[in-house]
């Protein structure tokens, strides 16, 4: 689920939100005008949903878009009229545009307005990205109108009744990101001849409304007789009714002329009213008794306290003006509100209970020969992903595989832009592939996986529930694995052997699959050494660890690239690693056989003096001895030999690995030389 698309999807069980305003004669009749089919993007919003409802309830050819479904907005609205997609996929967006071929587009799509919206990528992403693929898309097509939600929020800190021609002083990432959407619609409007015009919309409310707002807040504790927590008296909001925003988008749409065309227009009441006289209006109507707390909630990084519209504009070039005066639409939305029959359920819609960016996931992907599987693996992360809730991405690690695994991963970033490749210069080894992929995450934790499909993706759910439990690192235990009888002993042999030997204790059973918190990947990212072998590593940095049982498939395509001299040499990677016991038996062994030669010297000079014809004759015993002693010592110099190669591989220091390309939206750029160094 992407930023473009993070509407609620909770379905409010019970309590559809069946009411419905009674819509104006004169609305109705605009809304018969608008040139069809007609499209809302973002129809599962606040206000995507009530324009698609006004639209919809007399015309039988609006479409919306919703980014899940069930949405609870759109619970009462016709199946084959509401579409699942994610508008950040150029691929989906194309698709909708050629299916429906719209005459008339609203775009209510928007990500960032909320305090708890705060990922600047994803900011960027839907608001000012999405819309200049939408407007490029409708620079070959001949509609009828395109209509903007923009926001007050363009001004930034010019927000006290400013002209649309104003020096604007944007403060926070969401206002550049709706300003330089404002600027797009005003090129593609006024030089390319795309019929669009923004709308900067004020403090919008109304029926539907998010449950963590202002006014839905207040509403409820106003049917409660009581004050929600406020902000500073003296700031100020320009509240405009929902409907009468929709009104202003169905006229913006008729009214489209050359002169209208990238046009920006400010639609709000144009009165100052500050939390003060909001609560004392509601104190009005809800008679509630006690007295509002002021300053008890806290203000969002980006908010000013003078904010209010100047709708001359909208009055001249729309002939639009608000209806709904502040009482009036604080009664429309306590009825709404009443008619709830689950009201609970409506506090848990909120957007802040929806994704979850707090445990996003990075899923690193290393693929040597597993160009088939990519495909699969991709369907299987997102499907787990989107069924967890959270933020992710995805990064395949193309370790110089012979096979056409970088163009299948261009193929799958140019329709979903969370998808990251990278193609290294040559093969370096999957320790290596990770730890390239490690370097480019940017969420809160890693999972790392086999590009085989033998590490089954919906598994990270297991994770991600121990992640939130508490744990920092969870890994995947293998209890059982599609092998030959021998390759399973073996394998269980190396991990006993391995944690035997080890100066820390290493998990049995636990191979690279698992899931890391971003503290962890920072502390392994941190260690200096070159001849990774990360499970050992993993298990060194400590931290809160536990396992999550499975058993691992075979590969799901090909045949695998282990064999008995790889898996020797995974074996001895991760003993030399970690362990010092070789040496410390050499030691021990020339202690023992020293001590035993002595003996066995005083002994042979006892019996050649006192006895001689029981002293050892032949030079058989001379050959046993010099070959025992000369093997030892042809062990002791590999041993040695292999300790001081690993010195001499981390001395030299050689980038762990080096990256050729980098994939990212279905192009392959050659990667720059920071980024190749793999430090």
């Amino acid at each position: 689920m992407t930023a473009a698309t993070t509407a609620e999807t909770t379905t409010l069980s019970g309590s559809a939100p069946a009411y419905t305003e009674s819509v104006d004669a004169s609305v109705i009749a605009e809304i018969r005008e608008l040139r069809g089919p007609i499209l809302v993007l973002g129809a599962s919003g606040f206000v995507g949903a009530n324009l698609f409802r006004m639209l919809a309830s007399d015309r039988s050819d609006v479409h919306g878009t919703a980014g899940r479904l069930p949405a609870w907005r759109l619970v009462d609205a016709p199946a084959n009229r509401i579409h699942e997609v994610d508008l950040l996929l150029e691929g989906d967006l194309l698709r909708l545009l050629d299916t429906i071929q719209p005459q008339t587009i609203f775009n209510c799509v928007a990500y960032g307005a909320y305090s708890f919206e705060r990922d600047p990528r994803r900011i960027y992403e839907t608001n000012f990205l999405l819309t200049e693929r939408i407007l490029r898309a409708l620079g070959d097509r001949r509609i009828s109108a395109y209509v903007h939600a923009g926001s007050s929020s363009e001004y930034g800190l010019n927000s006290a009744g400013p002209e649309e021609s104003a020096p604007v002083e944007p403060n926070s990432d969401y206002s550049v990101s709706k300003l330089g959407s404002a600027n797009l619609i005003a090129f593609h409007g006024r030089v390319k001849s795309v019929p669009c015009v923004n709308l900067r919309l004020y403090s919008v409310y109304g029926p539907l409304e998010d449950s963590s707002r202002l006014i839905p807040a207040v509403v409820r504790h106003g049917l409660d007789g009581s004050y929600p927590p406020l902000v500073g008296p003296q700031t100020s909001r320009d509240f405009v009714y929902v409907t009468d925003v929709c009104s202003a988008f169905i006229k913006a749409a008729l009214r489209m002329s050359p002169s209208l065309r990238g046009v920006s227009i400010n639609i709000g009441t144009g009165r100052k009213t500050t939390i003060d006289e909001l609560s004392q209006a509601a104190g009005a109507f809800f008679r509630i008794e006690s007295q509002p707390v002021f300053g008890s909630m806290e203000s969002r990084a980006w908010d000013v306290t003078e904010w209010y519209a100047n709708p001359g504009l909208a009055d001249r070039l729309l002939g639009w003006s608000p209806r709904v005066e502040l009482v009036e639409g604080l009664a429309r939305t306590a009825r709404w509100f009443d008619s709830l029959l689950d009201k609970n359920a409506y506090e848990r819609s909120s957007k802040k209970y929806g994704l979850d960016t707090r445990y996003s996931v990075s899923a690193v992907i290393a693929c040597y020969r597993d160009g088939p599987a990519i495909p699969h693996m991709y369907r299987r992360l997102t499907q787990t992903f989107r069924e967890l809730l959270i933020d992710y991405e995805i990064i395949f690690v193309n370790d110089c595989s012979p096979d056409d695994a970088e163009e299948v991963i261009r193929g799958i970033s140019h329709d979903d832009p969370r998808v990251v490749g990278v193609s290294h210069s040559r093969n370096f080894g999957s320790q290596a592939a990770f730890v390239s992929g490690m370097r480019l995450s940017t969420k809160n934790s890693v999972v790392l996986l086999d590009g085989d499909m033998q590490d089954p993706p919906e598994l990270i759910a297991d994770f991600v529930k121990q992640w939130r439990e508490g744990y920092d690192v969870v890994y995947g235990r293998r209890v059982k694995r599609e092998a030959t009888v021998f390759m399973q002993f073996a394998y269980k042999a190396f991990y006993r052997v391995f944690d035997f030997f080890s100066y820390v204790r290493i998990p049995h059973d636990a191979g690279d699959f698992s899931l890391m918190d971003q503290r962890v990947v920072a502390a392994i990212l941190r260690f200096p050494e070159r001849d990774l072998f990360l499970r050992g590593v993993r298990a060194f940095a400590g931290f809160k660890q536990t396992g999550v049982d499975y058993i691992r498939p075979e590969r799901m395509f090909g045949r695998t690239t282990n064999s008995l001299l790889k898996n020797f040499d995974w074996a001895k990677k991760g003993i030399l690693s970690f362990s010092n016991t070789p040496l410390n038996f050499l030691t021990f062994a020339g202690v023992a056989l020293s001590t035993l030669s002595a003996l066995l010297m005083s002994v042979q000079i006892v019996l050649k003096v006192l006895y001689p014809h029981l002293a050892p004759q032949g030079i058989t015993t001379v050959l046993l001895v010099t070959m025992l002693f000369g093997s030892l010592t042809i062990l002791s110099i590999a041993l040695v030999g292999e300790y001081l190669g690993k010195v001499f591989e981390e001395v030299k220091r050689r980038p762990l690995f080096i990256r050729r390309t980098l994939i990212r939206n279905g192009a392959i750029i050659a990667a720059t030389q920071d980024a190749s160094r793999g430090d």
